[in-house]
């Protein structure tokens, strides 16, 4: 995405992880608590970015590119994907899962997907999330989680 030219890089972060959740199921609120519906846990390093799409495009554009692109990769598995309202509330994703407030956006222009990717002896687990708070306030926000060996 670094080379995408209508996307600027806002956010950028790398980290050693311990049982960190993946969602692949909607945020939803339970005992007044929210939560993935369904999630799994893993370790390793985990590698975040946060892009602004510009120049007219808007997240759902690129976004789509990029499934397109994986869905031609061999060794590329979608676990889960949702859309619009059907993913939960904006503002539990922006906060609570990506912890980029930025990414709070319209709930029915958002985007979600995990897929488990295997390349070069390593399995990953790559999140996409897309979001929009206006037609120029556009966002895609990618973690990429290279599993540890155990």
């Amino acid at each position: 995405m670094n080379d995408y030219p209508h996307a600027q890089q806002v956010a950028h972060s790398e980290e050693e992880v311990r049982d960190h959740e993946i969602g692949l199921g909607a945020m939803q609120k339970v005992s007044g608590a929210w939560r993935f519906k369904n999630s799994e846990r893993q370790s390793g390093l985990l590698s975040r970015h946060t892009w602004q799409i510009v120049d007219g495009f808007t997240s759902i554009e690129v976004m789509d590119e990029l499934v397109v692109t994986l869905q031609e990769q061999a060794g590329t598995t979608l676990l889960f994907a949702c859309e619009a309202r059907a993913c939960g509330q904006g503002a539990q994703w922006a906060n609570r899962v990506f912890h980029q407030r930025l990414l709070y956006g319209r709930e029915d222009l958002q985007r979600y997907r995990v897929y488990a990717l295997q390349a070069d002896d390593a399995e990953y687990r790559l999140v996409l999330y897309s979001s929009a708070r206006t037609a120029d306030r556009q966002y895609l926000h990618v973690d990429l989680l290279r599993i540890a060996d155990l």
